[in-house]
């Protein structure tokens, strides 16, 4: 926002309800008095004139300020004023309506009463135009002296001339596909314009009178034979962008230039179409108009833009920027009542505004300071204070803001118990007799305006909705919206999350931005685990099981699945059986004897929702009957390599779909150049034998379909495989931190660094990403020391060659995770890490040749050759049991074997505090870790 506001000297609002463009202003001597006056025309077909004679800056419009007002039969697409009548040098009036031109005489008559003069306008001629006009321009036209001609551009592309009161010709633009705007340069005789390509055009007139007749389109081939040259351009120029407006300046002191207004950019090119200098904007310009500066060789420009603001360039510097009332369509610069540059703007709703560029003097004078003693004790207690909250903020390192007590948009998503009776399942790709659909209700109350609402409801694939975007009209405050949709499965597969969320976005309005600031309101909602699957007879062999342990007696599968169970049979209180509309089965298993839960099936991946619904049950069950120590647990070993297999099918299907876009790429080069040969044999006027190219143009367009569909095809293999991976993926997260028990700021950091991506992409896919976030968390929250934590990782993410590198990654991640690291983002908690292990265990080379130490659940063995002797015999030696060590690191063990091993260099008793101090540190690692 600009410091200055334009300060208002003279303003008026005209009409009600009328709407005004770039052409409605023009400000001219039009009635021959010496003077200039303010010309408005508008689309609801009223012609205005106005004197502006303020008693005191910032008065509003008199009586005798409105010079003229009548209403024509048409609307006023553009007003002008120049010498259009022949036999006389007088300033007359052009109104260009959509089909007619009409040119008035403005005349003064005296009065004789206390009324004062009366104005009146004459028609002197008018031209009934066959084709809709657009917009105008004037000048005098091929060197003519004394009067001005006119030149018309229709919506269709013609240019119609007219020599004041008689028609000249009309001429098409080659090319043309949509008007843009139109200017006369008398330097050059030549019309400037702004084609649909976005160039700007040059052409002569002499070329215009003397090119092709185009009265009409259709016209014979004799008449084309027998008419005048081709309409050629004189010169081009490519900007890039569409232009606003053009306006040719020539000025004594300056040079002769076309300036050119574009979406983005403003523009100052020379005669021949050379660009002298341009000027970027960051912002959305309306409208411009260049004027005389007082330093010789520079010219000043007045934009105005969409934020109310008017900046003042000096070429391309900034000199001045000020606020106005409104968006300005149409600005000019006018002498009036002797003041000179006088700045006049039109808004499109009809406030017309005459406006100079200043200050006001500020009267504001700071308020003496009352001198009062000094409490240090108090300001201590508030800097810690402070310093406290500042330290708070940079741990949580919170970017969004905190949501508000009273939210002024409230979006709620009630989903319905029960599955629909008549499913609204359409289109979906799953082989069941019946796919079941559920209701969701969304309900939106705003107690504020909000205009522009929109929601949309996002669900991800294979799941879908059957609408899932909304508009509505605008929202009053206090009212509510309500809209009703089915969510159902759509893939052949089961879907990685039973989640869903709703987004509502609108446009407030606020006293400084009528226009509205957005805001956003979202809700998750839970899906029910009935829409993806029923019950089914449980299978007693199975590939892949889970041992889920908890520290209460187990619970009827009859209580927390009752949607799912038959009270009627008695077995179902502790096996359990599912089955997904794929085909899938999951059994599930209560312990008779043990605290203990089971989950299997023949698919890793399946066993997610199964798993993730089961802990949610049992949580909400204990929830309700008050017990707040219930806890889950996992001491099995991680699927490591499953999970690894998984992860080898997904890079497998990229690495097949670049191999498709290569041979696309191939393929489809070898097909335009055969096509290049054939039209060359075509366009050939000696006929010669075509060599078997129809027939190669043939079977390579036929490798290019098949080539297409084999993509197409393995596109929705990699989204399938991608789907599974994220549902193992979401399954390692959790049996990982029911293993570490991590809280719930550790478990979000495991699945920001797991699940980055919401869609896969061959340009970032999940394997590079996640490397590197991994990578990342190894050298700061899980480094082994200082050294590791100053290595840089890199800063560009390429699709890697194999997933050895990552599946090392994530065995190490479990590694450190199992010997005392802990997940933090904090670089304190890092640094501290760091420079003391916790759990005392020792650091973790990266090596492969430094260390054996196996992840649990996985396959990857870190080898070691330096301490393999003192390890087979430190167990029985120091303390006779070797089970002591099971599940301890090869490092751990050597630290207390080294104590015995330096018999000659320290004494009994350090030799017994040493082993004390690890035998300490061992019993401390074993109380923290699960194995």
């Amino acid at each position: 926002m600009s410091l200055f506001k334009a300060r208002d000297w003279w303003s008026t609002v005209l009409g009600e309800k009328e709407e005004f463009d770039q052409g409605c202003l023009c400000v001219a001597d039009v009635d021959n008095s010496g003077q200039d006056k303010i010309i408005v025309g508008s689309y609801m077909g009223y012609l205005r004139i106005f004197n502006p004679r303020p008693v005191k800056p910032g008065d509003g419009v008199q009586a005798e300020d409105l010079l003229l007002e009548v209403q024509l039969r048409e609307p006023v697409l553009q007003v002008e004023v120049g010498k259009f009548v022949s036999g006389t040098e007088g300033l007359h009036l052009a109104v260009l309506h959509c089909r007619r031109l009409c040119v008035y005489a403005v005349s003064e008559t005296l009065g004789n009463v206390d009324h004062g003069n009366q104005y009146q306008i004459k028609l002197m001629y008018e031209h009934h135009l066959q084709r809709t006009a657009c917009n105008m321009t004037y000048g005098p036209f091929g060197g003519v002296k004394g009067r001005d001609l006119i030149c018309i551009q229709s919506m269709d592309g013609m240019l119609m001339l007219f020599e004041q009161e008689s028609y000249a010709f009309g001429r098409f633009l080659p090319g043309f596909l949509l008007p843009g705007p139109l200017t006369y340069s008398s330097r050059t005789d030549s019309f400037i314009t702004v084609s649909s390509s976005r160039q700007v055009e040059s052409y002569k007139y002499q070329v215009l009178a003397f090119a092709t007749d185009a009265d009409g389109r259709q016209e014979t081939v004799q008449q084309k034979l027998s008419s005048g040259k081709k309409l050629v351009v004189d010169w081009v120029l490519n900007i890039g962008e569409q232009a606003l407006d053009i306006c040719i300046v020539s000025f004594n002191q300056a040079v002769s230039s076309v300036f050119v207004l574009g979406e983005r950019s403003l523009f100052c090119l020379k005669d021949n179409g050379q660009i002298r200098f341009m000027k970027k904007l960051d912002y959305s310009p309306s409208c411009f108009i260049p004027y005389c500066s007082v330093k010789e060789g520079t010219i000043n420009t007045l934009v105005g833009n969409h934020s109310k603001m008017l900046y003042v360039y000096q070429d391309i510097t900034l000199k001045w920027a000020t606020q106005l009332p409104h968006v300005p369509v149409s600005v000019k610069v006018a002498n009036l009542q002797g003041l000179k540059g006088v700045i006049v703007t039109l808004s499109d709703n009809g406030h017309l505004q005459c406006s100079y560029l200043g200050t006001d003097p500020s009267l504001f004078q700071a308020p003496r300071v009352e001198s009062k003693e000094i409490n240090y004790e108090e300001f201590n207690a508030e800097m810690k204070e402070l310093q406290k909250i500042i330290k708070e903020a940079t741990i949580t390192q919170d970017i969004l803001p905190q949501s508000e007590k009273h939210r002024d948009l409230i979006v709620t998503a009630e989903v319905s118990p029960d599955l629909d009776v008549e499913s609204q399942a359409i289109d979906s790709e799953v082989k069941a007799e019946v796919v079941p659909s559920v209701t969701i209700k969304v309900t939106i109350q705003s107690k504020m305006t909000a205009q522009q609402p929109y929601l949309a409801v996002c669900i991800q694939a294979p799941l879908a909705v059957t609408c899932d975007r909304f508009t509505f009209n605008d929202l009053e405050p206090g009212s509510s919206e309500t809209v009703v949709l089915s969510v159902f499965l759509k893939g052949n597969f089961p879907p990685s999350e039973l989640e869903g969320n709703c987004v509502f976005s609108c446009n407030t309005p606020t006293e400084l931005n009528p226009e509205g600031i957005p805001k956003v309101a979202q809700c998750k909602f839970k899906l029910p685990l009935r829409l993806v699957c029923f019950p089914a007879q449980p299978s007693k062999s199975a590939n892949h099981k889970l041992t889920i342990d908890t520290n209460k007696p187990p619970i009827s599968f009859l209580t927390i699945f009752p949607d799912f169970a038959d009270p009627s049979e008695e077995d179902q209180a502790n096996v359990l059986g599912f089955q997904f509309l794929t085909g899938s089965k999951i059994t599930l298993l209560a312990s008779k004897t043990s605290q203990r839960y089971r989950i299997q099936s023949d698919q890793l991946e399946d066993l997610w929702l199964i798993t993730k619904e089961l802990t949610l049950r049992l949580e909400e069950h204990f929830k309700k009957q008050n017990c707040k120590d219930f806890a889950c647990t996992f001491s099995g070993s991680v699927p490591l390599q499953e999970y690894f297999e998984l992860i080898d099918r997904h890079f497998e299907l990229r690495l097949n779909a670049e191999k498709f876009q290569e041979l696309l790429s191939e393929r489809a080069i070898q097909f335009r150049a055969i096509e290049r040969r054939l039209l060359t044999r075509f366009k050939d006027k000696t006929p010669a034998p075509l060599q078997h190219l129809d027939t190669l143009l043939e079977g390579t367009f036929r490798e290019v379909i098949a080539l297409a569909d084999a993509a197409e095809e393995n596109q929705a293999n990699m989204f399938q495989a991608f789907t599974k991976l994220k549902s193992a993926t979401h399954l390692v997260i959790m049996l990982i931190s029911l293993w570490q028990k991590l809280n719930a700021d550790q478990v979000a950091i495991m699945e920001a660094t797991f699940l980055p991506l919401a869609e896969d992409t061959q340009e970032l896919g999940w394997e590079e990403t996640v490397d590197s976030a991994i990578s990342f968390l190894l050298r700061t929250c899980l480094s082994k020391s200082s050294k590791e934590q100053a290595l840089s990782l890199s800063s560009q993410l390429s699709m890697p060659k194999d997933t050895s590198r990552l599946k090392k990654n994530i065995s190490l991640f479990c590694d450190r995770l199992a010997k005392g690291g802990r997940l933090s983002l904090s670089t304190e908690a890092a640094t501290q890490q760091a420079t003391v292990v916790p759990g005392g265990c020792a650091t973790i080379p990266e090596s492969d040749l430094e260390e054996r130490a196996v992840v649990p659940g996985s396959t990857a063995v870190f080898s070691s050759h330096k301490h393999t002797a003192k390890q087979k015999s430190s167990p029985e030696i120091i303390f006779g049991k070797k089970c002591f060590f099971q599940g301890h690191s090869a490092l751990d063990v050597c630290l207390i074997s080294k104590a015995f091993s330096q018999k000659n260099d320290v004494s009994s008793a350090q030799r017994k505090s040493l082993l004390a101090t690890k035998y300490s540190n061992l019993l401390l690692h074993e109380s923290r870790s699960c194995f």
